[in-house]
């Protein structure tokens, strides 16, 4: 049994309050899995502000150890596929939602949610990537099944900034597309362009609520990550036979559109899980995050915290201020 230690506990009052707090936990107060993983590393995605701050309904069950995503080191595991000191990590499924998650410095996690490192990533860089670079890999993988190419036309990701938009920005340019960032922080022009957008358009610049049902075909490929009007314009200025992945939903959750693109450009609206995507599909996504999707400004988009500085850095993905890649180093040696 291992001796107590420190944990982010989010939890609701008489009142329904949602509110995290720090907790000094018992390992058997971890709930049950077949491996215990001493925690190098997790991340905030805008889903864990969400979670710790009440500001959405995340948590399905409380109290609850906060953080969909954790990296870090086998301690021991009932099942054969892991044993101690492999290195592992485990994201999304009811992690840090109904299952006790990565804020932790340990974590007991079900062996079918968990996946041995894959070779050409560390610990550190698999948190850079997280949940937030599954899924914009995810989004590459599932649009390329369905035929978009390089050589199609060009690609908008909307949300170009955050954390699976930066990604998938530098995903996209590293395997050859011409690359299109909507967003509307001007100021973030420059390092969009370092990261391998061709073009950035400003959302102040144009005018969504006038979009058209049809409108001119400009995009192969649309990654979009913030829903509403823009999914609209998205799928308004698609190519004959594009690509849209539908990831977040950050401005709205309502989609109101028409037929058109897709009966009359044989359009394809993508739906992307990361939450629940199983094996082996999670396993092949992984390994190409390891390998072709890699992302070439990993580091460079990555902001690593201390655990005793998380309950500050939520209300910067709240207010919409957070940029790339927030790491949290947990019980990880410091460099």
């Amino acid at each position: 049994m291992q001796p107590n230690f420190r944990a982010y506990l989010i939890d609701r009052d008489a009142n329904g309050k949602v509110a995290g707090g720090w907790h000094d936990m018992a390992s058997d107060e971890l709930d049950q899995g077949e491996v215990l993983i001493r925690v190098h590393y997790s991340s905030i995605n805008y889903k864990d502000a969400l979670a710790a701050t009440g500001k959405g309904k995340i948590i399905r069950r409380f109290p609850c150890v906060g953080g969909i995503d954790l990296s870090g080191e086998v301690v021991e595991s009932a099942d054969p596929r892991f044993r101690a000191g492999d290195p592992v990590i485990a994201t999304s499924f009811d992690i840090g939602v109904s299952h006790h998650g990565g804020y932790a410095e340990y974590a007991r996690i079900p062996a079918k949610w968990v996946l041995p490192l894959p070779s050409g990533l560390d610990l550190l860089e698999s948190m850079i990537l997280g949940t937030a670079g599954f899924t914009a890999a995810l989004a590459v993988v599932r649009m390329e099944a369905n035929g978009l190419a390089p050589g199609n036309g060009p690609v908008v990701v909307s949300g170009a900034t955050g954390g699976v938009g930066a990604l998938a920005v530098d995903m996209l340019a590293g395997r050859g597309y011409h690359v299109v960032a909507l967003t509307g922080k001007a100021d973030e022009q420059a390092r969009l362009a370092e990261l391998g957008a061709a073009e950035t358009l400003l959302r102040g610049d144009i005018d969504f609520a006038a979009t058209r049902p049809l409108e001119a075909g400009r995009w192969a490929g649309a990654v979009d990550n913030v829903g509403g009007e823009i999914l609209h314009w998205m799928l308004a200025n698609m190519q004959q036979a594009g690509t849209v992945a539908s990831i977040g939903n950050a401005a709205s959750i309502e989609l109101k559109t028409t037929v058109f693109p897709f009966i009359l450009r044989g359009v394809s609206l993508l739906g992307v899980d990361s939450g629940y995507m199983g094996f082996p599909l999670r396993a092949e996504v992984w390994a190409r995050l390891a390998g072709d999707l890699r992302p070439r400004h990993m580091h460079g988009m990555a902001r690593i915290i201390d655990f005793d500085d998380l309950p500050a850095a939520f209300d910067g993905f709240i207010r919409g201020a957070a940029r790339g890649r927030t790491v949290v180093r947990i019980g990880a040696p410091r460099p």
